[in-house]
C-alpha cells in the first residue's frame, strides 16, 4: 500500500514546482470551452439531435473531468519516462491511424474516424499530434547522427502520417503536420535554401492534390469559393463572419444567437463566431490576448531551459497551438478557406479535448521549477 505521506509529498512537490500561471490559463480555456458549450451551443445542438437538453454540455463536461485528469497524470511524470510513454504512445496512435481507412467510421464523405467497442468515437490523429511532436524533438536532438540525417529521419517519419491523413481526406490536419514539423526544423538551425526548398516542395504537393486529383476537389471549390463572395459554397464561412459583425462589440446576449442553428458544425469549427454573435467581439479579444499571454508565459519558460529537447518539444507543441488557433480564427474572419479546425480548449469534441489535455500536460510539466539535488 502506497504511502500517504508519500503521496502528499509528491503532490506538495508537484504543487510548489508547477508554473501556477499556466496552470491558471490552462484551467480557465476549458472552463470558458465548458461554459461556452452550456450558454451557446448545447441546446441547439441536442435539439437538432432530438437528444437530452443537457447531452452535449454534460458530454463535454465529463471529457473536460478525463481531459484534466490526463493533463495531471503527464504533468507528473519524470522527463526521461516522458519521452518513453511519448514513443510507445505515438506507435499506438500511429497503429489506430493506420487502421482508419480500413475500418474508419465514414462521415460526409470522409474516414478521420473509429468506432471501437465501449469507447466513444475518436480521431486518431488528435492523439498522434503531442507524441508526433515529442519525437521529432528527440530525433532533431540525438547526438549519434549528422543533422542532415536527423532531417531524413524526420521526414520519413512525417510522410506516413501525412499520406494516412491525405487519403481520408484532411488536408486540413496534413498542413498542420508538415508546418509544425518545418517551424522544428527551422529552429534546428537548417540552412535556409534547404528550408524553403522543403517549403516549396510541400506546397507543391499539396497544390497539385487539390486541383489536380478529384478526392480533394471540395478543396478547390472552397478555395474558389473563398475568393468568389458570391458562391453558395462559401455560405457557412459567409454566415460565420456576418454573425461576428452581427453580434457587434457587445455581443447579443446569451441565447440570442443565430449561427448555432444555421450552421451544423457551430461548436467545433465555428465556436468562435458563436461566442462573438452572443458576447461580442470584445469576448474575442480577451480570448486571443489570452493565448498571446500564455504563449509569451511558455516562450518565457523555454529561454530559461538548458536541454534543448525540452526547449523544442515546447517551441512544437506551442507552435502547433498557435497555427491551429489561427486557422480556426481566420476561416472564422473569412481571411482564409473553410479547413474544419477546432479552437484548442475551446471547441466542442472528446478528441480535441484529450489532444489538448495531453499537450498542456507536457507543457507543465517541461516548464515546472526543477530544483537541483
Amino acid at each position: 500500500m502506497i504511502n500517504k505521506l508519500e503521496i502528499y509529498n509528491n503532490y506538495y512537490s508537484w504543487w510548489k514546482n508547477i508554473d501556477k500561471t499556466i496552470l491558471i490559463f490552462v484551467i480557465s480555456f476549458f472552463l470558458a470551452g465548458l461554459f461556452f458549450s452550456l450558454a451557446s451551443t448545447s441546446l441547439i445542438a441536442s435539439d437538432r439531435l432530438n437528444t437530452n437538453s443537457y447531452y452535449f454540455f454534460a458530454k463535454h463536461l465529463a471529457f473536460i473531468f478525463l481531459g484534466l485528469s490526463i493533463m495531471f497524470t503527464f504533468s507528473l511524470l519524470k522527463e526521461d519516462f516522458l519521452i518513453k510513454i511519448s514513443i510507445a504512445l505515438f506507435v499506438i496512435s500511429f497503429l489506430l491511424l493506420l487502421m482508419v481507412p480500413f475500418i474508419g467510421a465514414e462521415v460526409k464523405g470522409s474516414k478521420r474516424w473509429l468506432d471501437i467497442p465501449f469507447l466513444p468515437r475518436f480521431q486518431p490523429v488528435e492523439l498522434i499530434k503531442p507524441f508526433y511532436v515529442v519525437i521529432l524533438a528527440f530525433l532533431l536532438n540525438y547526438q549519434k547522427y549528422n543533422l542532415y540525417f536527423k532531417y531524413f529521419l524526420t521526414l520519413l517519419l512525417i510522410i506516413p502520417i501525412v499520406l494516412l491523413l491525405i487519403s481520408q481526406p484532411d488536408i486540413g490536419q496534413s498542413m498542420l503536420v508538415i508546418f509544425t514539423w518545418l517551424a522544428l526544423i527551422f529552429i534546428s538551425g537548417v540552412n535556409l535554401i534547404i528550408f524553403f526548398g522543403l517549403f516549396i516542395f510541400f506546397i507543391s504537393i499539396l497544390t497539385y492534390l487539390i486541383f489536380f486529383v478529384e478526392k480533394f476537389n471540395y478543396i478547390k471549390i472552397r478555395i474558389s469559393s473563398f475568393f468568389d463572395s458570391t458562391s453558395n459554397n462559401f455560405s457557412q464561412a459567409e454566415k460565420a463572419s456576418e454573425a461576428i459583425i452581427d453580434g457587434g462589440f457587445f455581443g447579443k446576449g446569451i441565447g440570442e444567437g443565430t449561427l448555432n442553428s444555421k450552421i451544423p458544425e457551430a461548436h467545433t469549427d465555428f465556436i468562435i463566431s458563436v461566442i462573438s454573435e452572443e458576447f461580442g467581439i470584445i469576448i474575442i479579444l480577451l480570448i486571443m490576448l489570452s493565448f498571446i499571454f500564455f504563449s509569451y508565459r511558455i516562450f518565457k519558460k523555454i529561454k530559461e531551459l538548458n536541454d534543448n529537447v525540452f526547449k523544442m518539444v515546447l517551441t512544437g507543441l506551442i507552435s502547433l497551438l498557435l497555427m491551429q488557433t489561427f486557422v480556426h480564427v481566420g476561416v472564422n474572419l473569412r481571411v482564409l478557406p473553410t479547413t474544419g479546425m477546432t479552437l484548442p480548449y475551446l471547441s466542442y469534441g472528446g478528441s480535441s479535448i484529450i489532444s489538448i489535455s495531453i499537450i498542456s500536460g507536457i507543457i507543465l510539466n517541461l516548464t515546472k521549477r526543477r530544483v537541483s539535488n
